[in-house]
């Protein structure tokens, strides 16, 4: 059979976009990790599936899967693409959309210039939402393999985040680091690992290491993390621009206890097509 597939990114954080719409999406290992194979397939960070919505409150209903075969709960730029991806296939002509993961619910409105505002929701701060195992705490420190006593913030935007300062994000160990920390103990779910580099209050740049994906050119879950780990640390006002190698993300936090985390950013269409496979 041939499945038709859209590639997208956001901010260099690149997709493959299924519409299960109208017919089943099976996403086994095999098809996940041929669909996501920058070599022998068609190469993305990860597959996004948009399907009906399975309660009325929503429009869509939204999967993210990574190229290991995990499904994750969040993915700010793939909201971002799914939210052009609809519009510009038809399946609604609202300019506001809610969509479903399997840990949240988004609300994605459409602006000009194929830009995109995202309602991450608020950070979520307590262990047990993280999930974490330490007791709460507004900085936290473990030891790892190789790096010794690292020191972290930690939240859930929709998935858990670590955000670690660095001086220069050029120079952090990115991949040795973000794989220790990983499979300390203390995150029973392992952890997308964020490296912070602060420019000023308004300004700051980012790299992330993701659970399942390995370093992508962005991760939006990641810089809404950072961004309120920075404002809860007092080292961002309440809007900040993250850069990553991708672009750059604009983040609205205004800091109190329910308040969402506003993410403003890019999606592009790169191509459509369609690959062999057997069900």
């Amino acid at each position: 059979m041939k499945l038709a597939f859209t590639k997208m990114h956001g901010a260099g954080n690149d997709f493959v976009v299924i519409d299960a719409t109208r017919e089943r999406f099976r996403p086994t290992p095999e098809l996940l990790a041929r669909l996501t194979d920058r070599r022998f397939g068609v190469g993305c960070d990860q597959v996004l599936v948009i399907e009906s919505p399975s309660t009325a409150d929503v429009d869509f209903d939204y999967r993210i899967f990574n190229a290991d075969g995990s499904e994750v709960g969040q993915c700010g730029n793939g909201s971002r693409a799914l939210a052009l991806y609809v519009a510009e296939h038809g399946l609604s002509d609202k300019q506001r959309l809610r969509v479903r993961t399997s840990t949240s619910v988004l609300e994605l409105q459409l602006l000009a210039d194929q830009q995109v505002r995202v309602d991450m929701g608020p950070p979520r701060w307590a262990s047990e939402r993280i999930p974490l195992t330490l007791p709460v705490a507004e900085r936290y420190r473990v030891d790892t393999a190789g790096f010794g006593s690292v020191d972290f913030g930690a939240v859930s935007m929709g998935n858990p985040h670590a955000v670690i300062l660095v001086d220069d994000v050029d120079r952090a160990p990115v991949e040795a680091m973000g794989r220790a920390l990983q499979q300390r103990p203390e995150f029973p779910e392992s952890v997308n690992v964020g490296f912070l580099q602060v420019l000023g209050p308004q300004a700051g740049r980012l790299r992330v290491w993701e659970r399942g994906a390995g370093e992508t050119l962005a991760c939006g879950s990641g810089a809404c993390a950072a961004a309120a780990v920075g404002r809860r640390w007092g080292l961002f006002g309440e809007r900040v621009e993250l850069q990553l190698r991708g672009g750059t993300l604009a983040l609205e936090w205004a800091g109190g206890e329910g308040d969402s985390v506003l993410m403003t950013g890019p999606a592009e269409t790169v191509f459509t097509g369609e690959i062999e496979w057997q069900k």
